[in-house]
């Protein structure tokens, strides 16, 4: 558990009341994970919704050719700053992983149970409707950030 007065520092909480708050930081846990550390790979089942606090992490995509998996391709797509949501998967079904998060420097991170996240948004529709709010705007920010790279990278 996170106090919530650590939640409270971010903007991305900054919807939740303090009732909701209280119940976000029972299921939150801090880590720190090792620069080049994989926090998790594209294709597996989201378990839980991560806040980097300090740190990087890089967002890879990687291409499999099932034929030819040898010559599989991975394509740098994002960067995680501090104070960004990582892992929105846990909250979009079928909550599978769309990337893979390697750590470019030591983190600290606020890792958030999803089953429990998802509980509390069952019982709070308030807070699920905020929540996935939240999680479209970040979904629109990658998704627009990463058209600028296919752009630059299909340039002249």
């Amino acid at each position: 558990m996170v106090s919530t007065e650590q939640l409270r520092r971010y903007p991305f909480f900054g919807f939740l009341n303090h009732a909701q708050l209280a119940e976000v930081a029972m299921i939150t846990s801090e880590m720190e994970v090792p620069a080049e550390t994989t926090l998790f790979a594209m294709g597996e089942t989201a378990q839980f919704l991560f806040f980097l606090r300090t740190g990087g992490v890089d967002l890879h995509y990687v291409v499999i050719d099932e034929n030819l998996p040898e010559l599989a391709q991975d394509f740098h797509v994002g960067t995680i700053n501090p104070g960004e949501v990582l892992g929105i998967s846990a909250l979009i079904p079928p909550h599978k992983l769309t990337a893979t998060a390697i750590a470019t420097a030591d983190c600290t991170l606020f890792k958030i149970d999803a089953a429990a996240l998802q509980a509390l948004c069952d019982d709070d529709h308030d807070l699920a409707y905020d929540l996935e709010k939240q999680i479209a705007r970040t979904t629109m920010e990658r998704l627009n950030a990463t058209r600028v790279l296919l752009a630059a990278a299909s340039g002249p």
